[in-house]
């Protein structure tokens, strides 16, 4: 006869016991971490309600949990705004080409600087950090950049935000712990400087890479001053700055109304329109709602990014 052969017994998952002590401190650590999450959500989420609610409603305050008498008048008010459409296309090419020019040059220098053969390597490396700690002020920054042609040219969002000492001294903190031995097997090869950094290098510092695209993505998209200072031909204009002069017309429109005697019937159509609070709203989404598209494309890179060197040892 054939004897069956004996599987061996998978042992069984032991239960780990955990006491009284710990599930009062995961209740209280679930309790803490949901009041945070709380907070940093509900901002936006009152943000959306409230563009999308009755205008009188969210005027007065009304409209704390939960939209009432939903439309979307707001949004079709801002997006039939002359010039919306220039000025979304001005800050979405500032903002691509701005943060592909400075995650590249943040990478190169970040990798220059920890090359031994770069000649006063240390001296460059400080004069661009210590820019971190001293800043000239807005006055001498506007007299270099009309003196340098930046007046009402699209290249004076880009050239001044390219290098950003922060980010280049990620970058050099990351490249300093990829093992060394990389750069000197392709230096045998016979690979040189450039070959090095872009076909060795590139590769290995994504995560970096990452998040630096993360700060000077939201850095251009979010920039406002640069405009206000150098821009005067409407062309020029960012989203957010032609967005802000739609705010203030708002409010002088809503303070003309408000203040008004007057019963004319152009003046009651007035009164129902939007109200500066409903158009505050429907633009903070319009101006938020594209980079918090974009973050969870590299929110798997940027823990590690921004984690490297944090750790010594």
């Amino acid at each position: 006869m054939q004897q069956k052969a004996v599987l061996p017994e998978v042992p069984k998952k032991s239960k780990i016991k955990t006491s009284a002590g710990d599930k009062v401190i995961s209740v209280i650590t679930y309790v803490v971490y949901s009041f945070f999450a709380f907070v940093c959500v509900y901002p936006f989420y009152y943000i959306i309600i409230n563009s999308i609610s009755a205008n009188n409603l969210s005027e007065r305050g009304k409209i704390i949990f939960w939209p009432q008498e939903i439309h979307f008048k707001n949004y079709t008010s801002v997006f039939n705004l002359p010039g919306l459409w220039d000025a979304a296309r001005t800050s979405v090419l500032r903002t691509v080409i701005g943060t592909v020019l400075t995650v590249m040059i943040s990478a190169f220098l970040g990798y220059m600087f920890t090359r031994k053969t770069l000649w006063h390597r240390k001296l460059w490396y400080r004069m661009v950090t210590v820019t971190m700690y001293i800043n000239a002020g807005i006055i001498p920054w506007f007299l270099t950049m009309k003196l340098l042609g930046m007046t009402n040219n699209f290249w004076g969002y880009i050239f001044p935000m390219i290098i950003q000492p922060f980010n280049i001294v990620l970058c050099k903190t990351y490249v300093e712990s990829v093992p060394l031995e990389l750069q000197e097997a392709a230096e045998i090869d016979g690979a040189g400087t450039l070959t090095i950094f872009f076909r060795i290098m590139l590769p290995v510092i994504k995560p970096i890479m990452a998040t630096i695209a993360v700060f000077a993505a939201v850095n251009q998209w979010n920039a406002f001053q640069d405009t206000l200072l150098l821009m005067s031909e409407p062309k020029l204009y960012t989203l957010q700055f032609v967005l802000f002069q739609y705010i203030n017309q708002a409010s002088a429109l809503k303070a003309l109304v408000s203040n008004s005697t007057s019963s004319s019937a152009m003046m009651a159509s007035l009164a129902h329109a939007a109200t500066a609070t409903s158009i505050r709203m429907t633009v903070t989404v319009v101006v938020v709602f594209p980079i918090i598209c974009v973050y969870p494309f590299f929110q798997r890179f940027f823990t590690k990014g921004i984690m490297i060197g944090a750790v010594k040892g």
